[in-house]
């Protein structure tokens, strides 16, 4: 196996530790996951900074939910199209949000600045590419371009998925789809 495959296998195992167990999680643990010996995590790893580091730039990665995204039939209705895409990015976004969490309660933040921003954006424009594809099929009957729908889209499913108290009162994924397709006037 070569480095660069063991540096993703051990963040790939050690991800899911970090949700649980936050900076707490101990470096037997991790090789305990990866199926490696502690010292490997090391030879690999100057130390756990660096692994949390490399952690936190994977969670970030939008790649999982790209390809969930890419693999959407273009021949079913538009609709079906962005629910099965905001079920996608929601999944990603709770990941994400669990990670961070999980690392703050803990005391260990993500790293800030530049580099954390350029991927922000990269991912945020990969995202929008990748669902602007979906719109591309209706484009003749679109209001607005495909790529500012998708932008527009994004930004109603991540602010549709922050926490406003009471969780019965969020809309359902078909409610945010429904009120971006149809308008939130009912007919007359």
């Amino acid at each position: 196996m070569s480095a660069d495959e063991r540096r993703r296998m051990i963040v790939q195992s050690v991800l899911p530790l970090m949700v649980e167990h936050g900076a707490g999680v101990t470096t037997s643990q991790i090789a305990r996951a990866a199926g490696i010996g502690e010292g490997t995590v090391f030879r690999v790893f100057k130390d756990k900074d660096e692994l949390f580091a490399t952690c936190f730039a994977e969670a970030l990665k939008p790649d999982q939910v790209l390809d969930a995204i890419a693999v959407i039939d273009l021949e079913q209705p538009l609709d079906d199209r962005l629910v099965e895409a905001a079920d996608a990015l929601s999944a990603h976004l709770q990941r994400m949000g669990a990670l961070m969490a999980a690392m703050h309660g803990s005391g260990k933040h993500p790293e800030r600045g530049q580099v954390r921003r350029d991927g922000r954006r990269e991912s945020m424009s990969a995202m929008r590419d990748a669902m602007t594809e979906l719109f591309e099929p209706e484009k003749d009957r679109l209001r607005l371009p495909a790529a500012q729908l998708a932008g527009l889209f994004l930004s109603l499913l991540f602010s549709g998925r922050m926490r406003f108290g009471d969780t019965a009162d969020e809309p359902t994924t078909m409610e945010l789809v429904d009120v971006f397709l149809n308008g939130a006037m009912g007919a007359a």
